[in-house]
């Protein structure tokens, strides 16, 4: 049983509630926070969007069909009770009266004494209209938005998002959802570095050569050319998931960990990030991408970005972040490398310089199965002083007897009910990161073409200097 407050009396409303997240994510996580106890007492989720999928019967049939097939738990006696409490109602940027009244009856049912919850699950190029229609019937009233990235298409974009959103709610009532912020693995970075008096003092230039923050997945792009061809892998993760990822891993200590005072050293770090160098950005197309359903013929469009970034701040001054995400790669994982300084002088009579191929690095593995390792030099058991590398361990899972926690968008939705903000984002750091991102936005490369169930393309394999990519060289758990 996961142990969390239990947020008050509300109504929860899902827009794009017949679309792939919603089925994949959204649904599952309401019905597993619903049977941890994680859920208000009394609550009601109006699921919407342009097009009815029948009778509510149909659509509690639809979301039935999705927790048999994405939820992580057993549709058991919990379900009955948790359908009961869905419904749909058809709604448009045009038209969203019925929805206000609907959502109003909501409230009365059940007593509402939170802020409802209104999800945009939308396309990109439908959420300013969306938003001023909360606005005109006045869902936005005492409401938490939870906005889907793209936050934007590039910085100018994303400041008139944020203005149109701003016109409807205050920004303490916007939540710019990201799911890796949401991952336990990315919150034991933050835990084990500020809760241990052994990382915090080499957490530094003095003691770190370089950070790794690498998501390479072996999915194509699964059908999905239509949002692929418009924002490409840059926009889809680095501006996104893997910036705000460096956020965590190169955050100054806060004064105390809450909302405010990490997001507060998290703006005076995306401040410190300097604009990307075009020379140091390699973007690649797999194989066969041109081939797929609705990819245009001549399309440039990137399937992979890799990255060299730095932070001109005095804990950072010199040291590389490489980032890297691409599709039809040859392993899917999310790990974050530190690179350790290496000792400055080598006293074993065998440590073959030849033979030490990385230096000692602290990696953390962001899945689902989190573990997080420091790799180093080891003797080898044997008559001889022989080195070898050796990893230790620790076992996120096991360490903690197997106590289940939320998955990501559990753990978030759940934030946003209790008005939690640590681990979402905020106006001022989107439209700073776009500014960071602006060269490669306004001049991209043309993409390298690299083999499926490679590490991407030749230029990108060499962006680090030596000894390179941990993934896959050095690499002994996969």
């Amino acid at each position: 049983m996961t142990v969390g407050a239990r947020p008050s009396n509300r109504v929860l409303v899902v827009f794009g509630a017949t679309g792939d997240l919603a089925k994949r994510k959204l649904f599952p996580g309401f019905f597993h926070l619903f049977r941890e106890g994680l859920m208000p007492a009394d609550f009601r989720i109006i699921g919407s969007g342009r097009h009815s999928p029948g009778s509510d019967d149909d659509f509690r049939g639809r979301i039935n069909e999705a927790l048999h097939e994405y939820g992580r738990v057993e549709l058991d006696e919990h379900w009955d009770a948790f359908a009961a409490r869905m419904s749909f109602v058809v709604s448009s940027a045009q038209d969203g009266q019925d929805l206000a009244r609907a959502v109003t009856d909501a409230e009365r049912e059940v007593d509402a004494e939170g802020e409802r919850l209104v999800y945009l699950s939308v396309p990109p190029g439908a959420m300013r209209d969306m938003v001023a229609m909360l606005g005109e019937t006045g869902i936005a009233e005492h409401c938490s938005l939870v906005v889907e990235k793209p936050f934007g298409h590039d910085l100018a974009s994303a400041r008139t998002l944020n203005a149109a959103l701003h016109e409807v709610l205050p920004e303490e009532s916007i939540y710019r959802i990201d799911h890796f912020l949401g991952k336990e693995a990315a919150q034991n970075i933050l835990a084990l570095r500020f809760a241990n008096g052994m990382f915090e003092p080499i957490w530094n230039r003095d003691h770190i050569s370089y950070v790794q923050i690498d998501v390479p997945e072996t999915l194509d792009i699964q059908g999905r050319a239509g949002f692929y061809e418009e924002t490409g892998a840059f926009r889809d993760m680095v501006v996104t998931h893997l910036m705000q990822i460096l956020g965590i891993v190169a955050l100054e200590p806060p004064s105390r960990i809450d909302a405010e005072a990490v997001h507060l050293e998290r703006t005076k770090l995306f401040e410190a990030i300097r604009p990307l160098d075009l020379g140091r950005v390699v973007f690649g197309q797999y194989e066969g991408y041109r081939d797929e359903d609705d990819v245009a013929d001549d399309s440039t469009v990137e399937t992979f970005a890799a990255l060299e970034v730095y932070v001109d701040a005095w804990r950072w001054s010199g040291v590389p972040f490489y980032l890297r995400t691409g599709k039809t790669m040859a392993e899917g994982r999310r790990t974050v490398t530190i690179g350790l300084t290496e000792a400055p002088l080598r006293i074993f009579p065998d440590q073959d310089p030849a033979k030490m191929v990385r230096p000692s690095e602290l990696v953390f593995e962001l899945s689902d199965d989190p573990q997080v390792r420091i790799e180093v030099q080891a003797k080898i058991p044997g008559p001889d002083m022989e080195l070898g590398r050796a990893a230790l361990t620790l076992d996120v899972d096991a360490a903690f007897d197997g106590a289940d926690g939320l998955e990501a968008y559990e753990r978030l939705l759940h934030d946003v009910m209790i008005r939690e903000r640590l681990l979402f984002t905020r106006a001022e750091q989107i439209e700073r990161l776009w500014e960071v991102c602006a060269p490669v936005i306004e001049h991209p490369p043309l993409p390298e073409p690299y083999a499926r169930g490679s590490w991407g393309p030749e230029p990108a394999l060499t962006l680090p200097a030596p000894p390179g990519w941990r993934l896959p060289d050095g690499d002994d758990s996969a």
